[in-house]
């Protein structure tokens, strides 16, 4: 008895920490696929550096004050705030230099300075997404309860319908969301210069990285009704088989947009297709996540 309020403390602060992270790959993956900014942080001087951080902190502290990404404060708001925008720096510095690892924009032979340089103007838009995470996406779970009694004596009679509809409705979001971000990435020359670097143990980790990021945004960050969404059934409605089919419907898209703007064609081989749509697919899994959430 005397745990239990103790281990409740550790799982919100981790799922704190999960909603910042997913919120800040929301708002920063597109501009991870950006090589200006990747020219930019290789060649920024320690003081440049130094400045983005400082600007950094100021505005995400302006953000935390209002609300942050936390669900419940602990202490005075100042302070919290504070330690919230330390926080999402940290956060999302750390999630750019795990995306810029798994891209290979950063390798064992990129000097400190260039890797310092990427990832924390790299990050810049990750730390507004991780505060900005709660304001824009924040927890419904307890807004739909008085809709779910008042629906439950009705459900089911239109109980196969309702399934069918909410997995086309599934399918439907997750293409409009992966679309939107794959038809800002597809057209550059970012996706062919980082599939020339990846090689097939690095799809593979982008493949796991794509699911779980998905996952995450969708069942674990706390953005929607997540109860709601993990009882729903359907063909694709358990939260495993839901994060595969949007993976898959995702790297269609993104293979679609590929095609439309001509980077790919029938005549080239299908490992070409592949690489290309493995880079291309995780900007737009995150997308189609974001798209289900909107739904």
């Amino acid at each position: 008895m005397v745990k239990k309020p103790q281990k409740n403390v550790w799982w919100s602060q981790i799922n704190d920490i999960i909603r910042g992270a997913c919120g800040g790959f929301l708002f920063g993956i597109p501009l991870l696929y950006t090589m200006e900014v990747w020219w930019i942080g290789s060649l920024a001087k320690p003081q440049l550096m130094m400045i983005a951080i400082a600007l950094m902190f100021i505005v995400v502290f302006l953000l935390n004050l209002t609300e942050g990404f936390r669900k419940r404060r602990y202490t005075s708001q100042a302070r919290q705030a504070a330690m919230d925008t330390v926080e999402a720096i940290a956060i999302g510095i750390a999630c750019s230099a795990f995306v810029l690892l798994l891209l290979r924009e950063l390798t064992l032979e990129t000097s400190l300075r260039e890797s310092l340089g990427k990832i924390i103007f790299e990050s810049v838009p990750f730390t507004l997404g991780v505060a900005l995470a709660k304001q824009f996406l924040g927890d419904t779970k307890n807004g739909n309860e008085e809709d779910k009694t008042a629906h439950q004596g009705n459900s089911s009679s239109k109980n196969n319908q309702n399934e069918l509809n909410a997995t086309f409705s599934d399918i439907g979001g997750t293409l409009i969301g992966a679309t939107i971000i794959a038809f800002n990435i597809a057209p550059t020359d970012e996706v062919t210069m980082l599939a020339a670097a990846v090689s097939p143990v690095w799809q593979l980790a982008i493949i796991a990285a794509s699911l779980l990021i998905s996952y995450g945004i969708v069942f674990q960050a706390g953005f929607s009704d997540q109860r709601k969404r993990r009882e729903q059934k359907g063909i694709f409605q358990r939260p495993s088989s839901e994060t595969i089919m949007s993976y898959l419907v995702s790297l269609l898209a993104g293979a679609f947009m590929l095609w439309f703007f001509q980077k790919l064609t029938f005549s080239d081989p299908w490992t070409m297709w592949l690489d290309h749509s493995l880079i291309l697919g995780l900007p737009a899994t995150i997308g189609g996540a974001a798209g289900r959430l909107a739904i």
